[in-house]
């Protein structure tokens, strides 16, 4: 699984390699033939996020 975070000190933006497929998917596109598509770019993108944000230090 390949992505990539950019850590700006900001925290405005996260940055997540897709491949062309997976980004079609998260527009609503369904691929018949491969279903894991729209989990893997889901999976990419959370990933990115939870090294971006740090969830730790927030008390609910």
């Amino acid at each position: 699984m390949n992505s990539s975070t950019v850590k700006n000190e900001s925290k405005d933006k996260i940055a997540v390699e897709l491949t062309p497929n997976e980004a079609l998917a998260l527009t609503g596109v369904e691929f018949n033939s491969d279903q894991g598509v729209k989990a893997s770019a889901r999976r990419k993108i959370r990933a990115a996020f939870e090294k971006t944000f740090d969830f730790t230090s927030e008390e609910r």
